[in-house]
């Protein structure tokens, strides 16, 4: 009977951190799946309604298809903060540990590499030709949108975090911003037509992750880093 006791009762451990995991991983996929929503919203309905692709919208279709989409994303972003909230899952717990030089430098590194790597990709600096080919109202509004987008993508770094936290136990991984690269990163594979967007998109996940935990999780601080890295 002993015996029977010790080897069960590990089993049952196992499987309810499996299950836990699990839970918290969906809500990372959720947050995915509201960006995913996005291409249904243009390249379904929007192009069907318009008779014309996303790149032929005129200004106000192009300024309703970014209000319509902040609408489906922040619905999504508040069920997602709502329902962790309610099963306990403390997604942006206020920390007072101090971050050290050595994790600023390799924040500083990371936040220089991907500038510059957006800079090279738009030949210059990404706001200027954005506001330049756009115009201020346009402007505007996509900036917006990218506010909201990354705060999606640090739902699915942080729940991914936590998940995979839960399953493995080590906290020095950057999981989180795995699972970005792999779902948010070559997401824009499809998005954008370009498996060379894609693979930036995803080493751009990778680094936002890292970022995550260099900031010892401070959510403030790493919403504005994300910001930084994300829309410059």
């Amino acid at each position: 009977m002993k015996n029977t006791l010790a080897v069960t009762a590990p089993v049952k451990k196992e499987k309810g951190r499996f299950l836990k995991g699990l839970d918290i991983l969906t809500y990372a996929l959720t947050a995915f799946l509201a960006l995913g929503l996005e291409g249904v919203l243009a390249f379904v309905i929007e192009q069907n309604l318009y008779r014309c692709n996303i790149k032929e919208f005129n200004t106000w279709q192009s300024i309703l298809h970014w209000v319509l989409t902040y609408i489906i994303w922040g619905a999504f972003a508040f069920y997602i903060c709502r329902s962790t909230k309610k099963k306990g899952y403390e997604l942006f717990p206020k920390t007072d540990k101090k971050i050290r030089p050595w994790q600023w430098i390799c924040i500083a590194v990371g936040v220089t590499v991907c500038l510059i790597s957006t800079w090279i990709d738009w030949n210059g600096s990404k706001v200027l030709t954005e506001l330049e080919h756009k115009g201020l109202l346009l402007f505007i509004f996509q900036y917006i949108y990218y506010f909201v987008e990354v705060f999606l993508v640090m739902l699915i770094i942080v729940c991914g975090q936590k998940a995979c936290e839960v399953w493995f136990g080590k906290e020095s991984i950057p999981y989180g911003g795995i699972i970005a690269a792999l779902t948010w990163g070559l997401g824009h594979w499809w998005s954008k037509g370009s498996l060379t967007a894609g693979l930036f998109t995803a080493f751009c996940g990778l680094v936002l992750g890292s970022v995550y935990l260099l900031t010892n999780r401070k959510a403030k601080l790493t919403y504005a880093l994300l910001c930084i890295i994300f829309i410059l």
